[in-house]
């Protein structure tokens, strides 16, 4: 339950600060996103990357706090896709790739062949977040708060939501081939 909660206020953050900081001071928004943080490091796994985006959170919230202004707080999506670009990027220099570390959950004899192919797809996700981070970053400096929310809260997700979808179109084409099939 916890973790549905804390996926349902990824979701929300955006529409929070963007909208939020019309009834509460930014300060609140601050409060919220190190609680949020700090909830995520006590439900989920404690690994560096936790570590990692509770540092981000904090220093954000921070910034926010002392200055009580809100423009801090949007940078978050962008660190969220920093972080995971630095995540996905590492393991392609010292593997096994995230991908193919995901692919061994479901496939624990993943064959050799398939090797290349989740290395790519660990390829397209970096470029996905260095994409995503990038238009992140253009509507925190040149966009509106609503067109700030509507990318960070909305289209960003669509738009991982479509990669998936294909990336999972593609790989049931190359387990095809590589069976034979």
């Amino acid at each position: 339950m916890p973790n549905g909660v804390l996926a349902l206020f990824a979701i929300l953050y955006p529409l929070a600060v963007a909208f939020g900081q019309r009834w509460v001071s930014p300060r609140w928004l601050a409060a919220a996103l190190v609680v949020a943080a700090l909830t995520r490091l006590a439900v989920g796994p404690r690994d560096r990357l936790a570590w990692m985006w509770v540092a981000a959170a904090t220093l954000l919230a921070a910034y926010a706090l002392f200055a009580n202004d809100a423009l801090p707080l949007r940078y978050y999506p962008l660190a969220i896709n920093l972080g995971l670009l630095a995540v996905f990027g590492w393991s392609l220099l010292h593997p096994p790739t995230v991908i193919e570390r995901f692919a061994r959950l479901q496939e624990p004899d993943l064959p050799d062949a398939a090797l290349p192919y989740v290395r790519r797809v660990t390829q397209v996700w970096c470029g996905f977040f260095v994409l995503n981070g990038s238009i992140s970053l253009a509507t925190v400096l040149w966009g509106s708060d609503a067109a700030w929310a509507l990318y960070n809260g909305c289209l960003s997700y669509l738009a991982m939501g479509l990669l998936f979808a294909v990336e999972w179109l593609v790989r049931q084409r190359v387990k095809r081939r590589l069976a034979g099939v």
